[in-house]
C-alpha cells in the first residue's frame, strides 16, 4: 500500500477511500471496462509510482460513453456525475471525434487528442445460428447490403426458404449514446457510399446514401439504450424457446457475442450466478464492407481542471496498462489487446461464434464534422417512436428528493421529463399519463394529462401541463 492513502472497492464500481496526499487522477471510463479497469487501477495504486516524491492515486467511475462526450461538451455537473475526468476512455475514438467537433461549433478548444488504444472490439452483426446459416454462412460473404435487402423485401424470411421466421427484425442500440450504435451508423453509411475511407458531407447528401439508411432504420424493431440491457433481453427471450422471434440480427460488438454464448450476456455474473449457455447460439457475422473496433482509447483530458502533475500522473497509469501482463487480462473480458505485440488468444475463437482472423476490412473513422453530420442524419432517418411518459403523482412523491436543492421527489421527475422534450422528432407519438390511487383503496387512478399525438403539438401541452401536476393523497 502506497503510503498515505488508503483504499476499496465499492458497491458502485468506484474505488472509495481516502487518497492522502497522493496525486489523483479522476479517470471517466466506459461500462463495459470499469470492472477491469478497477482492478488495474488498485493494481497500481499499491505500486511505488509517483510524480516528484507524490504517490498516485487512480479512481476510475464508469459512464457511458455518448453521456462522457455530452458532458464534456456541455458542461460537467459534478455534484451529479462525480468528479470530472483527468483519462477519459470511451468505448471508441469516435467519441472523441465527436466531443471535439461540438466544441468546435461552439467555437471552444478540443479537449483531448490522440489516445492510445486499451483494449479493442470489432463491430459485428450479431445473428441467431439458424438465420446466419440460412444466409449462407459462414462461407458466404455477408454485409449490411444484405441487411438493406432483407429489410426492403416484404417477403421477408420467405425468400430464404423459412416464411416462419416472418418479417425481417433488426435490433440497433440509440448512436448517440452506445458506441456499437454510432459504429453501425458509421459501417452502414461507408457500405451505401461503397467506400471504405474518407466519407464526406456530401456523401451523406446523396439520394442513394439517404436511401440505404432510411431502409436499414425500417427494419429495426428494438432500438436499445445499451448493449448490455439489449443483449439481456434477447438472452431472456432465448431462455423462453424465441431467440428468433426477438430480432434476426443486431449490431453489437464482437465481445457481446462471446459473453452471450457464454451465458454471461451482460458480461457481468453476480456473485453466486452461474453461467447459462444459450439454446440457440448467436455467431458474429463481419461486414463484407468492412468494420470498425472499438478502440478503448485512454485520452488524458486538456481541460482547465487538470494540472501538469495530474498529466504525467496519467500518462504513467497509461504505460502500466499498455504492460504485456495487464493487455493479457483483457482477454479474459472477451476483448482483443489493445497493444498489437500481445497476441490475440481464447476465448477470440470460433467455439463461442467468433473469428480471430477476422475483421478482413476495416473503415477509416469520419472526420469529427461527418461525424456529427451522421447522428444528424439519423434523427431523420430513424423509425419514429410512439412513448407514453408515466409519471407517478401519488403523496410519497412530494419527500424530499435532494437536500442540496430542496427539490421533491416530483420535482425531480418533472425535470426529468422536461429535459428529455428536446429528443423526440417531430413525427414522434408521445403522451403523458399519472397514476396514484385516492389512499383508500388499492385501485389505481390513471389520468391521461395529454393524450397521444405528434410531438410537434403534445410536447408544448406536456410543457404546459408539468407546472400544475402536485403530489395527490394516495400512494
Amino acid at each position: 500500500m502506497v503510503a498515505g492513502c488508503s483504499f476499496t472497492s465499492g458497491d458502485d464500481g468506484a474505488i472509495d477511500g481516502d487518497p492522502g496526499d497522493c496525486v489523483v487522477v479522476e479517470a471517466s471510463v466506459s461500462s463495459e471496462k470499469i470492472q477491469l479497469m478497477i482492478e488495474l487501477a488498485e493494481e497500481f495504486n499499491r505500486s511505488d509510482a509517483e510524480v516528484d516524491g507524490d504517490c498516485i492515486f487512480v479512481r476510475p467511475q464508469s459512464k457511458a460513453s455518448g453521456l462522457g462526450a455530452q458532458l464534456l461538451a456541455e458542461g460537467w455537473n459534478e455534484a451529479t456525475e462525480g468528479p470530472r475526468p483527468v483519462i477519459w476512455s470511451p468505448a471508441s475514438s469516435a467519441w472523441g471525434a465527436v466531443l471535439n467537433q461540438r466544441l468546435a461549433d461552439i467555437g471552444s478548444a478540443p479537449l483531448v487528442g490522440e489516445g492510445s488504444p486499451f483494449m479493442v472490439t470489432p463491430l459485428v452483426i450479431a445473428m441467431p445460428q439458424p438465420m446466419a446459416e440460412a444466409l449462407g454462412w459462414p462461407e458466404a460473404e455477408i454485409g449490411w447490403s444484405d441487411i438493406f435487402d432483407l429489410a426492403t423485401d416484404s417477403t421477408g424470411w420467405s425468400a430464404y426458404g423459412h416464411p416462419e421466421w416472418g418479417d425481417f427484425r433488426l435490433g440497433k442500440t440509440n448512436p448517440n449514446f452506445s458506441t456499437s450504435g454510432l459504429s453501425a451508423l458509421i459501417a452502414q453509411t461507408y457500405a451505401a457510399a461503397e467506400k471504405t475511407e474518407g466519407l464526406s458531407s456530401e456523401d451523406l447528401d446523396r439520394t442513394a446514401v439517404v436511401e440505404f439508411g432510411s431502409g436499414v432504420e425500417s427494419a429495426v424493431v428494438h432500438y436499445g439504450d445499451t448493449t448490455l440491457t439489449f443483449m439481456n433481453n434477447w438472452f431472456k427471450a432465448d431462455q423462453r424457446g424465441a431467440a428468433l422471434g426477438y430480432v434476426a440480427a443486431a449490431a453489437v460488438e464482437e465481445k457481446s457475442v462471446i459473453d452471450y454464448n457464454r451465458g454471461d450476456p451482460d458480461g457481468k455474473l453476480e456473485p453466486g450466478e452461474e453461467p447459462r449457455p444459450p439454446r440457440v447460439p448467436l455467431v458474429a457475422v463481419y461486414p463484407s464492407e468492412g468494420t470498425l473496433y472499438s478502440d478503448n482509447p485512454l485520452f488524458i483530458v486538456d481541460g482547465e481542471w487538470v494540472d501538469d502533475s495530474q498529466r504525467l500522473a496519467a500518462q504513467q497509469f497509461i504505460d502500466f496498462l499498455q504492460l504485456t501482463e495487464n493487455q493479457q487480462k483483457v482477454l479474459e473480458f472477451g476483448f482483443r489487446p489493445g497493444n498489437p505485440a500481445v497476441p490475440i488468444a481464447a476465448p477470440i475463437s470460433p467455439e463461442l461464434g467468433v473469428d480471430p482472423n477476422q475483421p478482413s476490412t476495416l473503415l477509416e473513422v469520419p472526420d469529427p464534422a461527418v461525424m456529427t453530420g451522421l447522428l444528424d442524419l439519423w434523427q431523420e432517418q430513424r423509425k419514429g417512436a410512439r412513448v407514453t411518459l408515466l409519471l407517478d403523482v401519488s403523496g410519497s412523491m412530494g419527500d424530499l428528493g435532494d437536500a442540496e436543492t430542496g427539490e421533491t421527489k416530483l420535482d425531480l421527475a418533472k425535470r426529468a421529463i422536461a429535459e428529455s422534450l428536446d429528443e423526440f422528432a417531430a413525427d414522434d407519438q408521445l403522451s403523458l399519463v399519472t397514476f396514484t390511487d385516492d389512499g383508500i383503496s388499492a385501485d389505481a387512478t390513471v389520468v391521461e394529462v395529454v393524450p397521444m399525438g405528434p410531438a410537434r403539438s403534445t410536447v408544448g401541452q406536456i410543457e404546459s401541463a408539468l407546472p400544475g401536476l402536485v403530489p395527490q393523497a394516495g400512494t
